[in-house]
């Protein structure tokens, strides 16, 4: 599922905003080392899956789960949003972006997973050049074996 899950996301995210999304990648605590890291171009987006818990339908054979994936969508910070800001146009933009993710990633379904939707969205200024969003879906997963 979880495989099937992140390439599909990939895909998707491609083709936001005519690839306006310049790095995809599974999320390993990125922003709160990014001054250790390999840099990555912006906007960037890392997949975290949280844990799942399987439920079983059959022991053995067949199980379902509703698991969340957040998604930390990481930009730039343009400046100030203030009421008076020049600059608020121009930062206000990322809000732009996560509809456009929204757009391309609702209710997306695959083999092992369906009913793919947003169920919350966080922002956190607790960085200094950029800000990460982090959209969190859920779905259904099904894992036969």
């Amino acid at each position: 599922m979880r495989k099937e899950l992140y390439k599909m996301l990939c895909e998707r995210l491609k083709t936001v905003s005519g690839g306006a999304i310049k790095h995809i990648d599974l999320w390993n605590h990125n922003v709160e080392f990014i001054e250790q890291e390999e840099q990555w171009g912006r906007p960037a987006v890392f997949v975290e899956f949280t844990p799942i818990q399987w439920q079983a339908i059959q022991n053995g054979v067949e199980y379902r789960a509703e698991p969340i994936v957040n998604l930390h969508v990481v930009t730039d910070w343009a400046g100030s949003v203030s009421a008076d800001s020049d600059f608020q146009e121009e930062s206000l933009k990322v809000f732009d972006l996560l509809e456009e993710i929204h757009k391309a990633l609702t209710c997306m379904e695959g083999e092992t997973f369906m009913e793919f939707d947003l169920v919350e969205s966080r922002t956190n200024h607790n960085h200094e050049e950029i800000i990460e969003n982090i959209e969190s879906y859920q779905c259904v997963a099904i894992k036969s074996l």
